[in-house]
């Protein structure tokens, strides 16, 4: 069998004298490893670095079956991005954070977004605000994601401005002002789209704060991790840069 796909290289292992596994994160067929034989030749090796987007072809005898890609480079970000100590904790914790769904599981809202924030991962206007957002995204793919759209206490949609810890469900102004030292506050940024304008160092701090709370009590500590080293620098560089 055998099928063809988009793929956002995530790591590459050597495998035997000439070759390599190859983990990407493809657009239908999700978080997939296959053997690319010669991988380890100078040619393939620049193709086969974190951060790229491939066209990959799988084939293997059987379905559960590793199977063997063959690669052809589609966008070479990795030579750009290596320039960059931002981008490259980003990739870092991009993998990490994707490593956490189900191998061979479909995420294709996953997947672009990834592909999308690989792309802008030296930006350090943008890179912060993108990967806040993903992190919500991977947050709700494992069934997780926060209700950021009105206030748990009173069904209000308006003057949003706290997170209930516990629920992850936002808190207006008003229902949250005589717990707001227990509430992790909502950065106006994530409240919808007319709040885009005017993203501060602290917006983003807070966001961070946000998604690391939950990324640590819903996904990590449940599996005997604490949050990898690769999300505290990425977030210590993305600070550094605003």
């Amino acid at each position: 069998m055998d099928w063809s796909d988009s793929g956002l290289v995530l790591g590459a292992r050597k495998h035997g004298e000439t070759s390599v596994i190859l983990e990407a994160m493809t657009q239908a067929h999700g978080r997939h490893l296959g053997v690319v034989r010669g991988g380890r030749s100078r040619a393939m090796q620049a193709a086969l670095q974190p951060g790229n987007r491939v066209v990959l072809v799988w084939r293997a005898r059987l379905e559960d079956h590793l199977g063997v890609y063959t690669v052809e480079p589609d966008a070479l970000r990795a030579g750009r991005l290596i320039d960059s100590p931002l981008a490259l904790h980003g990739l870092h914790w991009m993998g990490a954070l994707m490593r956490l769904l189900p191998e061979r599981d479909p995420h294709q809202d996953v997947y672009a977004m990834a592909d999308a924030l690989a792309e802008r991962l030296d930006d350090s206007r943008l890179a912060p605000e993108l990967m806040v957002r993903f992190e919500l995204a991977v947050l709700a793919e494992l069934g997780f994601g926060l209700d950021l759209d009105r206030c748990a206490a009173t069904g209000a949609r308006d003057d949003l401005v706290y997170v209930s810890p516990k629920s992850g469900r936002a808190v207006a102004r008003a229902a949250g002002e005589p717990w707001r030292d227990r509430l992790l506050p909502l950065p106006a940024f994530l409240r919808g789209p007319a709040a885009r304008v005017g993203i501060s160092k602290d917006d983003i701090s807070a966001a961070f704060r946000l998604t690391g709370h939950f990324l640590l009590r819903d996904l990590f500590e449940p599996r005997g991790a604490q949050d990898p080293a690769s999300r505290e620098a990425f977030v210590r560089a993305a600070l550094a840069g605003l």
